[in-house]
């Protein structure tokens, strides 16, 4: 196995490892947005957590099918050990003794127990396209034959709802030959979940039928509820020889899809895809910590399975669908978080056709001159509300030509990006629209968050950024100064001198209107509710890191020397800088408080990307400041999801992760950096 795609987690040695391993998750995921996870102790800590979270066709959208596996080893003379996933806080000292190593192989987990002179692996693979989890075991070592009894539990629900949903109306079993399909009798629009232990002489003891509550900690300390039932229809049996593999497979799938492969089959059929999707990414990011972020990048790009349509209307086109998860595991797919992370995903690993894809496939949701925001959970529209989404789509659109040459694609798009300009000049919905006295774009409509700011709780827009804001500009001109380009190009030269006027009054009242003489750096919001905001954000960086950078050259140095001093951390760029009478160095407790911190402090890694982009602008050729921008990313890879970077950090040593385990953008913008730190 190279050792540029082996992560092998650091291994707790000192006081409370059991700590370290309920707190260290991970994720795999299908290609089709479902996903397995949990903590490394095998327990689940979090409602998202289940070994096989499927992703069924609207309006179902991700559903927990498989929520829990108690494992235990039955050694000679009849002692029994759990191995995992009974209950959320084990015995003090009993993970050390059983549990001696978790690593990824190629971005997929293995574990190992030993006890008693038995070693024992565990493997879990989720083939690509299918709502199906392998979960296998190899007794590598022994004395003897061992005794393994699994017991899987229950609860058909939303990924989402909360852990108190309750088991409504029971299950049904069916046995055929071994195979079993459990089917909820309340649910009836739910497929079954079929199961089977494949290995010599396996069998299913029917001793289930009553619920067993679980407690979820994590869901506690972030304030939801955090206790819930399980049902479990009884517990599977098998005798394991040295150097002998069983494996309890679970599926929504058809049989003939689930058992399409053996077990084995699968496990080489995906260990080869992920080597394809590393070969054919940049050859800078083929080894290291790179190609451990080329193998997290995969877990994003999806295929929108739960919009059909979407699947339905690219294959008559000749296309295919496909879209981003911007964060597991409880984001959708963002419009956002697609276009900011598109370089990074798909353009730095090489997934040029998939990049067009996304790009084509948000073009027809276009709709008032917007791309959607999000698509929720399970539905087939999306919702509008951002002024900054549809920016981000001329950026992502640049980047994908300039490394491609698609010109078809581009032009398939233009007369789209030419009406998404026009409606941001005339005015569109929630407010976004040009400010005829001064060519500034302004957006904000009461009781929505449209920046990227974008928390909401109650009711409450924690920062409506309401009126011109420093960065939506600064898209906008970059926007303008794109579309100049793409109609000189094409020829279209009195449309490209329209957008050459429009981006030339943008940028003389940005340049007079921005600067803040006060802080030596940019407002964040000018004609804002409260008149211009002087806050230090990072949003000011845009002005210098975009393509096209609408702040005067000379003023560069300045903004990038105050985000340097006081928002950049080891692990991306506070949101606020300290010292603001609302900054929060923390982001924990319940849910309004989390969301009063979220963008009050919080670091944010996907913003060291932008901070990368400014200091070449300013440092050409410097590797310095890029070095500094991701000093703390690798490390990280070790903690929280092994493998992948957290969406968000508290904005104080010793910076813990928050939020999502794995975020999109966090990983793109990494990864984008490690690229261009290889290639300068």
């Amino acid at each position: 196995m190279p050792e540029s795609i082996l992560n092998t987690m650091p291994w707790p040695q000192a006081e409370q490892p059991q700590e370290r391993l309920l707190t260290r998750e991970w994720l795999v995921t299908n290609g089709l947005g479902g996903y397995a996870s949990g903590s490394v102790a095998g327990t689940s800590t979090r409602r998202y957590h289940g070994l096989l979270v499927a992703a069924l066709p609207s309006p179902l959208g991700r559903m927990v099918m498989f929520n829990h596996l108690a494992e235990f080893l039955q050694l000679p003379g009849g002692r029994q050990v759990r191995l995992a996933g009974e209950e959320s806080t084990p015995a003090h000292g009993e993970f050390p003794e059983i549990l001696t190593g978790f690593r990824l192989e190629w971005g997929l987990p293995v574990w190992r127990y030993e006890l008693g002179g038995a070693v024992l692996e565990k493997r879990v693979v989720l083939p690509y396209r299918q709502n199906t989890v392998h979960v296998s075991y190899r007794l590598l070592h022994g004395d003897a034959p061992v005794d393994l009894v699994l017991r899987p539990r229950m609860n058909f629900r939303p990924h989402e709802a909360p852990v108190s949903h309750p088991l409504e109306g029971g299950y049904e079993l069916k046995a055929v030959g071994g195979r079993y399909e459990l089917r909820s009798l309340h649910h009836e629009h739910l497929p079954p979940l079929r199961m089977v232990l494949q290995g010599h002489a396996a069998e299913l003891v029917l001793d289930g039928g009553a619920a067993t509550e679980f407690f979820y900690r994590v869901e506690a300390g972030r304030g939801y509820e955090d206790r819930g039932p399980v049902w479990s229809p009884g517990r599977f049996h098998i005798r394991l020889a040295p150097g002998e593999e069983c494996t309890l497979t679970a599926s929504t799938d058809s049989w003939d899809t689930a058992l399409a492969m053996s077990p084995q089959q699968v496990l080489h059929a995906e260990l080869g895809r992920r080597e394809r999707v590393l070969q054919q990414a940049h050859p800078a990011v083929r080894s290291g910590v790179a190609a451990q972020l080329v193998l997290a990048a995969d877990q994003f790009i999806i295929l929108p399975f739960s919009r059909q349509a979407d699947a339905a209307r690219a294959e008559a086109e000749g296309d295919q669908a496909r879209t981003v998860i911007a964060g597991y595991h409880w984001f959708t797919d963002w419009g956002r978080d697609t276009m900011i992370s598109l370089e990074g995903l798909t353009l730095a690993t090489g997934r040029h056709a998939e990049a067009g894809y996304i790009l084509r496939t948000f073009q027809h949701y276009v709709k008032d001159g917007l791309i959607p925001n999000m698509f929720p959970e399970g539905k087939n529209e999306g919702l509008y509300h951002t002024a900054d989404a549809t920016l981000w789509f001329f950026h992502a659109i640049d980047r994908y030509v300039d490394v491609t040459g698609d010109r078809a694609t581009l032009r398939q798009a233009l007369p789209v990006l030419q009406d998404i300009v026009e409606h941001h000049v005339r005015g569109t919905r929630f407010g976004i629209g040009v400010d005829p006295a001064d060519g500034l774009l302004r957006q904000g409509a009461e009781g929505y968050q449209l920046t990227w700011m974008d928390a909401k709780v109650d009711g409450w827009v924690v920062t409506p950024r309401r009126g011109k804001a420093v960065e939506i500009n600064a898209l906008f001109y970059n926007a303008l100064r794109l579309m100049q380009r793409w109609w000189r190009e094409e020829g279209q030269e009195e449309r490209a001198q329209a957008m050459q006027q429009l981006a030339r009054r943008v940028a003389a009242s940005f340049n007079a209107r921005f600067w803040n003489p006060q802080t030596g750096c940019l407002f964040d919001v000018v004609d804002g509710e409260q008149g211009d905001d002087p806050a230090i954000r990072p949003n000011m960086l845009f002005a210098v890191s975009l393509p096209n950078p609408v702040l005067d050259p000379a003023r560069w140095r300045a903004v990038l020397d105050v985000a340097r001093a006081q928002l950049v951390t080891p692990v991306g760029l506070r949101s606020l800088a300290p010292g603001h009478p609302d900054y929060k160095p923390r982001y924990d407790g319940d849910l309004r408080a989390r969301d009063a911190a979220y963008h009050q402090g919080t670091v944010w890694g996907w913003l060291a990307g932008p901070f990368a982009d400014a200091w070449l602008k300013v440092h050409p050729g410097d590797a310095d400041g890029l070095r500094q921008a991701i000093a703390g990313f690798v490390p990280h890879l070790g903690e929280a999801c092994i493998g992948s970077i957290s969406e968000i950090f508290d904005a104080e040593p010793p910076y813990t992760p928050r939020g999502c385990v794995a975020q999109a953008w966090s990983v793109a913008e990494v990864l984008r950096i490690l690229l261009k730190l290889e290639t300068l």
